[in-house]
């Protein structure tokens, strides 16, 4: 079977029913999965590389209207976003990481490690 690359329609939504703005600032890797209802704001740039997995209804955000933050966001390879997170501006999500459901992400996250929780805190190594 061959993998297919995401189809966006007018709104930027895609096959999938997840949803990008600002596509040309958008990379994303290979064997990589997105939830349905996921819904990401490339204004500033996003990354996402191989292998990641982002669960249902996560939210990542490169530009914040709020405080007018803005920066890129890069979810690196092999890690994991539990569902209805949300990623912050100017976060990295360091390799073979993972991010528990419901969390909100407002700093970056080291290489081999489990965050969770609003904030998000550290829980434990990998």
């Amino acid at each position: 079977m061959e993998k297919q690359k995401p189809k966006y329609n007018e709104y930027g939504m895609t096959q999938w029913y997840w949803i990008v703005r600002h596509r040309e600032n958008f990379e994303i890797g290979e064997n990589t999965q997105i939830g349905a209802f996921t819904s990401i704001d490339a204004l500033g740039k996003v990354e996402i590389q191989d292998n990641v997995k982002i669960g249902f209804g996560a939210t990542i955000l490169s530009y914040s209207s709020i405080d007018n933050k803005k920066g890129k966001v890069v979810i690196k390879k092999n890690s994991s976003i539990g569902a209805n997170s949300t990623i912050m501006p100017g976060v990295t999500i360091g390799e073979n990481s993972i991010v528990g459901a419901n969390s909100f992400v407002n700093k970056s996250i080291p290489d081999n490690e489990i965050w969770l929780g609003n904030p998000v805190r550290f829980y434990k190594g990998i």
